[in-house]
Order: structure tokens, then C-alpha cells, then sequence
């Protein structure tokens, strides 16, 4: 089974390669950007059929080793 994580920082958190990316395309002439927030992808294969399990260790994974709880934020999507 395939899972998508996506990680991005918390609301609220600075983001400065966000801000310095956002600052450098409006120098670029890009004066529409508000802002540019930075985060992770991360493809996780898991053996097994059982769906539901395989989910709750890729959630585990997140806690454990993937994410950074306290800055940032995680969606687990499963994947056909």
C-alpha cells in the first residue's frame, strides 16, 4: 500500500525560506505574491493488505520519525 504524507510548518510559525522565496519573485517582478510556504512530500510504501493497519503505522511513522510535532503539521493520504 502507497500513503502520501504532506508536512507543512503550523500556522502561525515563521517560514523564512517561505518569505525569502516570496520576497525574491516579487524582486522578479512577480508583485502578486503574497506569500510562499514551504513544506515535504514523502512516499510511503507498506507491505500488507490490511489498509486500516498500514495507515496506523504510517501515522506512527509520522510521530516518531517523519514530522517534527511541534512545528509542523501532517496529512496521511492513501494511494491507489
Amino acid at each position: 500500500m502507497r500513503f502520501l504524507v504532506s508536512i507543512s510548518r503550523k500556522d502561525g510559525l515563521a517560514d523564512p525560506e517561505g518569505a525569502t522565496t516570496a520576497r525574491a519573485l516579487r524582486d522578479l517582478g512577480y508583485h502578486d505574491v503574497a506569500e510562499v510556504h514551504f513544506g515535504r512530500t514523502i512516499l510511503v510504501e507498506v507491505s500488507g493488505d490490511d489498509g486500516a493497519n498500514a495507515q496506523s503505522r504510517v501515522e506512527e511513522m509520522c510521530r516518531r520519525l517523519l514530522a517534527n510535532p511541534v512545528i509542523e503539521d501532517y496529512t496521511i493520504e492513501a494511494l491507489p
